[in-house]
């Protein structure tokens, strides 16, 4: 945890011991201590007793003083005072000291210290403690909401299983996922988390995907297909083959990218941070000011004590925790709302973006489409069988979506051993079966190897892989690929939601990408591309400084795509490593709608932002001016202080109940 005195978080921290540290900037890793005020009711009480103490002594001191009025507490008032201050005021008074060791005396532990001590000073004990008091009970609140926001995130995905059964010495045992290697058998009982990536050996079953893609409807997988880890096994005893160790299975990384999403900040974040830097100093010199200067223009009938009390309120109004706090705690509020529809932010730099976007390019194959696709025919020379073995031969060692419906439709036949596999980018693949040079891809591979073929095959619309064995064309197989069903509706909303261009960039040919473009209502579109002219097509649509581009893929070959936009998003916890490794928004559902979401939430989260900004700002302006003028009380400078930071602190969390 980053120590209290960090330059970066000097304002807003929590307090030492009777209010334990808490970092506003990342989320808690994993066996942090993040219980003080929820994990259990031992704890809960310990961290809230020193304010009740002296909430206690606080409220028995003011009903001696005014209700009883019993002259003998006279006597012992100032003492009485001074030690309900110190449950609450010892804490703060030990931030001063560390951060003064540290070089850094402007804080709000200093502002709060030198108000009340101040209050002490000229006889104002009852405001003096409640000042510290109300400080505290706000930290308290702050404290309480950041952890809950915090919660809210690692709850949505940290359904981590503790243990994996593995299958070794002829038996299954019992032991930590993070020490089950690849290759090794797992087996999962009904009602259990998966706990590492495979593949299915058992025939089927269904899932609870919705830890990772916030999808509650079941989703069946069959023998051969992929399971991640953090799904949730619903029909019977199943068994997998790991394929990816503990630390590199899908939901360790997007536990990663949530963990680590609070360290990108976003502009204001940025900005208030600095503001707050500099803004405390200042305050606190006005403070000095007030006090002093008076003396010059007033004279004989200058009062010390009234100046002083007015220098105090003023101290205490000008605390920036409502703004320090509140923005961070914003943007959590907004992660945490995307994170429940299945969207992951890897930063709240993005949260703002998303706001200023409006250029949306989209890959076609799995974006916008299923990328599921099915052979529909099949048209050679040779015989179907013997057409077919070249054909899965190389694709077999692909894991494009095509590639992956060519094998299926084969079926469990033996696949022939290929050689000297080479993928040449955006055309297709290159090898060797049975000693003979075999080419399958698309009409530009044909083309690059001047083989001849039909050139009728160039009109026809669906996608098609062609093959060639040893220099000669040996036939094509036709493939069908269907558009998502709120495809259509996304493109809708998100010209309503302040999108005015979208483009569709493809590496299908341009007959697919047209009929596509045309259903789905998308006026700009390119085919026929390679990664690098998907590139060069994105660059060109950058020139103009006005657009904030995002580019949405999924497959490894939109990578650099993804890299160069302003704001990445990969669909699918399914999609590429790469891919989402890339991105910058990851979308787990595969559902393009959730772009739209995602902008939803982005703008809510900017106008809570805002409005925590305007109040605090507003009330804390209006406040300053009374407290100067004497009209203002430190019972306003409390509310000033602490009443806004509570308002602004349950604005923020309001995002989390928000529809979107």
């Amino acid at each position: 945890m980053s120590h209290i005195h960090d330059h970066e978080d000097s304002c807003c921290s929590s307090k030492a011991k009777s209010k334990p540290r808490h970092d506003h900037d990342h989320l808690p890793e994993d066996g942090d201590d993040h219980d003080h005020n929820h994990g259990g009711d031992a704890s809960a009480f310990k961290t809230y007793l020193p304010a009740i103490v002296t909430l206690v002594m606080l409220l028995s001191g003011i009903a001696f003083d005014n209700l009883f009025k019993v002259e003998a507490f006279q006597i012992i008032r100032p003492y009485w005072y001074i030690v309900a201050y110190l449950p609450v005021g010892i804490p703060v008074l030990r931030e001063v000291w560390e951060t003064f060791k540290a070089g850094d005396f402007f804080t709000e532990f200093s502002l709060m210290s030198i108000a009340t001590i101040g209050a002490f000073a000229i006889g104002e004990y009852p405001e003096g403690v409640t000042v510290m008091l109300f400080y505290t009970i706000g930290e308290l609140f702050q404290m309480a909401a950041v952890n809950r926001a915090k919660r809210n995130i690692s709850a949505l995905l940290d359904v981590r299983a503790d243990i994996a059964h593995v299958f070794r010495n002829g038996k299954y045992e019992s032991i930590d996922p993070e020490k089950v290697l690849v290759g090794e058998t797992i087996q999962i009982k009904a009602g259990e988390k998966i706990p590492l990536d495979g593949k299915m050996l058992t025939e089927k079953s269904s899932f609870n995907t919705a830890a990772l893609t916030g999808e509650s409807k079941p989703k069946t997988i069959y023998k051969g297909e992929s399971v991640l880890a953090g799904m949730l096994n619903l029909d019977m005893v199943i068994e997998i083959t790991v394929t990816k160790i503990f630390a590199d299975s899908a939901l360790s990384r997007i536990l990663e990218m949530v963990q680590n999403a609070t360290a990108r900040k976003a502009k204001t974040e940025l900005f208030i941070r600095k503001f707050a830097k500099v803004y405390t100093p200042i305050v606190f010199f006005l403070a000095l000011a007030l006090v002093l200067i008076p003396i010059l223009i007033l004279g004989n009938e200058y009062h010390f004590q009234t100046w002083l009390y007015r220098a105090l309120v003023f101290l205490v109004i000008s605390c920036p925790c409502a703004l320090v706090i509140s923005i961070p705690l914003g943007y959590f509020g907004g992660i945490g709302a995307a994170s429940s529809h299945g969207i992951l932010f890897k930063g709240s730099n993005f949260l703002d973006l998303i706001t200023k976007l409006n250029t949306v390019v989209m890959d076609k194959t799995g974006t916008l489409t299923k990328g599921i696709f099915q052979v529909q025919k099949i048209k050679s020379s040779l015989a179907e069988e013997d057409f077919l073995s070249y054909l899965v031969a190389l694709e077999a060692k692909s894991t494009h979506p095509i590639a992956k419906a060519i094998v299926a439709y084969a079926g469990a036949k033996e696949i022939r051993p290929a050689e000297s596999i080479e993928e040449i980018a955006g055309m297709g693949l290159k090898g060797r079966v049975n000693g003979s040079e075999v080419l399958a891809g698309n009409v530009r591979l044909l083309e690059k190897y001047h083989i001849a073929f039909d050139l009728e095959i160039k009109a026809i619309e669906e996608s098609i892989v062609l093959m060639a064995i040893d220099g000669k064309y040996a036939g094509y197989v036709v493939i069908a690929d269907e558009i998502k069903e709120d495809a259509a509706e996304a493109i809708k909303q998100l010209y309503a939601n302040g999108v005015n261009q979208v483009v569709m960039l493809s590496g299908d040919k341009i007959s697919i990408v047209k009929n596509v473009a045309g259903l789905l209502g998308i006026k700009s579109f390119y085919g026929d591309l390679l990664p690098e002219d998907k590139v060069a097509r994105l660059e060109e649509i950058k020139k103009d400084k006005t657009r904030t581009v995002a580019f949405v893929g999924d497959g490894i070959n939109d990578t650099p795509v993804l890299a160069i936009s302003d704001i990445g998003i990969a669909m699918g916890a399914m999609g590429s490593d790469a891919a989402i490794e890339t991105a910058d928004v990851v979308i787990q559902t595969d559902q393009p709608s959730k772009i739209v979401t995602a902008i939803k939430i982005g703008k809510a989260t900017k106008n809570v932002v805002v409005q925590n900004i305007i109040l605090a700002f507003a009330v804390k302006a209006l406040v300053l001016i009374l407290g100067a003028g004497g009209i203002a009380t430190m019972w306003e400078a409390v509310f000033a202080d602490v009443g806004v930071a509570l308002l602004a602190i349950l604005n923020a969390v309001r995002i989390q109940k928000m529809k979107f």
